[in-house]
C-alpha cells in the first residue's frame, strides 16, 4: 500500500481485500489464531488508508513478495448498465467463514465466479446489489450447520436455488423471475442441516430514497393541481354569484321603480 494518502477514508472493498489477505495468511500458517483474530478487528475498524497499511506490510500477496496495496485511485463510475458491472475483473473475495460469529460481503465488491461460504452457529450475508461481477453466472455456494446465511439481489437479477436441506432448507421464493437483458445469473446452491439460506430481492439504500423522493414529487404536483383547480373552480363560482346578486338587485329596482312609476299614474 503506498502511503502518499494515508488520511484518505477507507471503503468497505478496501477493507475486504486486506481481510481477504489476512484470510489467506491464516491458511498459509504465515499468521497463528490469534495475530489473525488481533489483525482482523484492526482491519474492520480501520477508517483510513494508513490505519490499513500497517496491518498486511509483512504479509505477501498470492505467493508473491510484494506487500499487498489498497488502491489509491477511486474505480471510474459505472455506465448505469449490466454490461458495466460484469466487468471480467478479479474476485475482490472468493469465500467466508462464520463458527460462532458472522461475515459480510456487500456494497463495491467483485463476485467471483464461485463463491463458497459456511456458517457454524453462526450468520451471514452476502449482498450483490452494488456488486461487480467476474463473470455472467456466478454461483454462491453456502453450507449452513445450525446457522444461516442470507443472499441478497437487486431487481433485474435472475436467480437460480439448487440446494438441499435437512432439517433446514433454501428459499424458492425469487425464481422464476426474469432477468433484465445481459444481467448475470446467480446459481445459489449448497447444503443446510439445522439452518436454513434466504434469498431476497431488495433495491439499494440510494434507489430506495430516489424511489421515496419521486413519490413524495408526485403527491406535490397532486396537490398543486388540486389547489389550482380548486381556486379555478372557486373563483368561478364566486363571480357567478356576484353575478347573480347583482341580477337579483337589479331586477328588485327595476320593480320599485315600475311600482312607482303605476303610483305616479293612478294619481
Amino acid at each position: 500500500m503506498t502511503d502518499d494518502a494515508p488520511e484518505l477514508r477507507a471503503s468497505d472493498a478496501d477493507r475486504e481485500r486486506v481481510a481477504e489477505v489476512l484470510r489467506d495468511a491464516l491458511a498459509e500458517g504465515r499468521l497463528d489464531m490469534t495475530e489473525f483474530e488481533e489483525r482482523l478487528d484492526a482491519t474492520y475498524s480501520a477508517r483510513t488508508y494508513g490505519e490499513l497499511a500497517p496491518i498486511t506490510r509483512d504479509l505477501p500477496v498470492g505467493g508473491a513478495p510484494a506487500a499487498p496495496r489498497v488502491s489509491m485511485t477511486k474505480e471510474p463510475q459505472r455506465d448505469g448498465g449490466w454490461a458495466g458491472r460484469i466487468t471480467g475483473a478479479e474476485p475482490s473475495s472468493t469465500w467466508a467463514v462464520a463458527v460462532m460469529s458472522g461475515f459480510q460481503r456487500k456494497g463495491r465488491w467483485t463476485v467471483p465466479r464461485r463463491f463458497n461460504c459456511f456458517a457454524f452457529w453462526g450468520g451471514g450475508e452476502i449482498d450483490l446489489r452494488e456488486a461487480d461481477f467476474s463473470a455472467g453466472e456466478v454461483v454462491i455456494n453456502c453450507v449452513a450447520i445450525m446457522g444461516g446465511t442470507q443472499v441478497v439481489v437487486p431487481p433485474g437479477i435472475e436467480v437460480v436455488v439448487r440446494g438441499l436441506g435437512i432439517m433446514g432448507g433454501f428459499d424458492h421464493g425469487e425464481e422464476g423471475v426474469p432477468g433484465d437483458p445481459g444481467a448475470p445469473r446467480v446459481i445459489v446452491t449448497g447444503f443446510a442441516f439445522w439452518g436454513g439460506v434466504g434469498v431476497e430481492r431488495k433495491v439499494t439504500r440510494a434507489e430506495r430514497l430516489r424511489l421515496k423522493e419521486e413519490r413524495r414529487q408526485e403527491k406535490l404536483e397532486r396537490r398543486q393541481e388540486r389547489e389550482r383547480l380548486g381556486r379555478g373552480a372557486g373563483g368561478s363560482g364566486l363571480d357567478a354569484s356576484r353575478h347573480d346578486l347583482h341580477d337579483l338587485h337589479g331586477g328588485s329596482r327595476e320593480r320599485e321603480l315600475e311600482r312607482e312609476r303605476d303610483r305616479h299614474r293612478d294619481n
